[in-house]
């Protein structure tokens, strides 16, 4: 695991819908199934990477694994907008080693989408 990616949003579906969107436009692979992660914890963990205070709490959350380096994620996030706030967790933060210690006890999210919505990749 080279990095994490945390997912804030203001809902489930848009938490799943930045989830597909790293998958479709950022082509990042995941080193597992993305999980399940407490709003509250999710706000502490940006407040704790990017150093500055919170401006608005999320609903919804998420981290998972990432196959790719911490600077090519991020390199991938900025060339797309998903409808949420991601943020790429290296090693390099301080909270890095609880997050992977802690992301196998998470519940899984299950990304299928129902055959109305589905979108083939291009």
């Amino acid at each position: 695991m080279t990095s994490l990616a945390v997912i804030r949003a203001d809902s489930t579906s848009k938490m799943k819908t930045a989830l597909w969107d790293l998958i479709r436009y950022g082509r990042m692979s995941f080193a597992d199934k993305p999980r399940k992660l407490d709003p509250a914890f999710a706000d502490e963990i940006l407040v704790d990477v990017m150093g500055s205070p919170l401006r608005r709490k999320c609903d919804a959350a998420a981290i998972v694994s990432l196959g790719d380096s911490a600077s090519v994620a991020i390199g991938r996030l900025r060339k797309i907008h998903p409808p949420a706030h991601v943020i790429i967790v290296s090693p390099k933060h301080g909270v890095y080693q609880d997050l992977a210690e802690r992301i196998s006890m998470l519940p899984e999210i299950d990304l299928t989408r129902n055959r109305v919505n589905e979108m083939e990749p291009d």
